[in-house]
């Protein structure tokens, strides 16, 4: 892969913006995650850990159409507002396909590569310490890379880090997101209501025949997808996953107007960093460790997502990428070195938020239910301590000659804006 394809000429000014502001966005949203993850563990072990439950199992009821929700607090975060975050998760996977990282094989071949490493290795650490248990149902938790974490992290060291490293680091985390959807989509779905995913496929036509006919009202696309939501959820089919099918037909490109995706998705992409995802962290990460005794700590499902995260996301995501750049196939970043690329490999295995997310998915059981959170911070908390003192080092190596070729990468980028 030419890294210049990535960094200059193989995005266009308008993609480069669009990274810029996800790079600045998405960084300064993985310091807010690590504070509601911390506020929930506080409440969850302190005085406040009644008024946290009671929180969390609040009931709020709203009506849609004929039909009432009555649901609690968790229920409308983790199925409701998350959906939102899928729906930009949906038009960030287009609006890369066709016109980003993964515009063309040269340029996507790198980071598919990675993220397939980076999915399989990690899904089969689990699978060694969990074969033949019920719990084998999580496998997939330990699969995917949390963008907002891993870009805060790597935000800390500024313009020393080769822009080459930032942009693999958000392909590769943007193609995980495309394979949990794909992996939620197939393995975490109830039983099927046949009448209620009827619904769902003629709304979903409905979108397409509007994206088709070039139709840039956003307000008919969110009519219809909230519908479509409503329809998904009732079909026993995760309901985030109406909100990637809504993404997917928002149209990017609209004669005589500015483009629709990208309206939407700068208009959802403060409110989700600053406000859905925090939430969620909140709701989703507050363990009682009072509860948890130390042999937990070496049961099969914290064990397995805990090294899946840590070993798995590393050795799958640096051993692939490796095989394609010494076979010729792909090249390391621009500036970048093989420690230092290393360092962003490790910081891969920092997951959370989609970890979490279907964990919730695939165990109902409160003691499975705390033991996947402990396996997801511990495999975070891992990865993210050791990613950042390896990089610190790693860049502390720099030349001056090189730190200068750094900082014009990122000048260049910049002025092409």
């Amino acid at each position: 892969m030419e890294p210049r394809a990535l960094t200059e000429g193989g995005i266009g000014k308008r993609a480069a913006q669009s990274l810029e502001r996800f790079l600045a966005l998405e960084s300064a949203g993985g310091i807010l995650l690590i504070f509601a993850s911390l506020v929930a563990i506080i409440c969850a072990n302190s005085g406040l850990h009644d008024l946290y439950e009671g929180l969390l199992h609040l009931h709020l009821t709203i009506g849609l159409g004929d039909t009432v929700f009555d649901e609690p607090l968790h229920f409308w975060v983790n199925d409701g507002l998350m959906a939102v975050f899928f729906l930009l998760v949906g038009m960030e996977i287009k609006r890369e396909m066709m016109e980003g990282h993964l515009a063309s094989i040269r340029q996507s071949l790198l980071p598919f590569v990675a993220a397939a490493g980076g999915m399989l290795v990690p899904g089969l650490i689990y699978w060694h310490f969990n074969a033949g248990l019920p719990t084998l149902r999580g496998w997939a938790i330990p699969t995917a890379t949390d963008i907002a974490f891993a870009l805060g992290i790597l935000a800390l060291f500024g313009s020393r880090v080769p822009l080459g490293l930032k942009v693999f680091l958000t392909a590769v985390a943007v193609i995980d997101d495309l394979g949990a959807v794909i992996i939620i989509a197939l393995f975490y779905t109830a039983d099927l209501n046949v009448p209620a995913l009827l619904q769902a496929a003629g709304l979903l036509v409905i979108l397409l025949f509007m994206n088709i006919r070039g139709m840039g009202k956003l307000w008919l696309y969110l009519l219809v997808g909230a519908c479509l939501w409503k329809a998904v959820l009732s079909s026993g089919i995760h309901a985030t996953i109406a909100g990637v099918l809504l993404g997917f037909c928002i149209p990017l490109k609209c004669a005589g107007e500015r483009s629709p995706l990208r309206r939407l998705e700068h208009t959802l992409l403060p409110w989700v960093t600053y406000g859905i995802l925090p939430l969620f962290a909140f709701f989703n990460a507050g363990i009682d460790f009072r509860a948890i005794s130390l042999h937990q700590l070496s049961d099969p499902v914290p064990l397995g997502i805990a090294l899946g995260l840590f070993l798995g996301k590393q050795i799958g995501i640096f051993t692939s990428s490796g095989l394609l750049m010494k076979t010729g196939f792909a090249r390391l970043p621009e500036h970048a070195t093989w420690r230092e690329f290393y360092g962003v490999c490790i910081l891969c295995g920092i997951g959370f938020t989609m970890s979490l997310f279907i964990a919730g998915l695939a165990f109902n059981d409160p003691l499975l239910t705390v033991e996947t959170r402990l396996g997801v911070l511990l495999g975070t908390l891992a990865s993210t301590l050791l990613g950042y003192g390896w990089l610190r080092l790693a860049m502390n190596t720099q030349s001056p000659e090189r730190r200068v070729a750094i900082a014009n990468d990122w000048a260049k980028h910049r002025e092409g804006m």
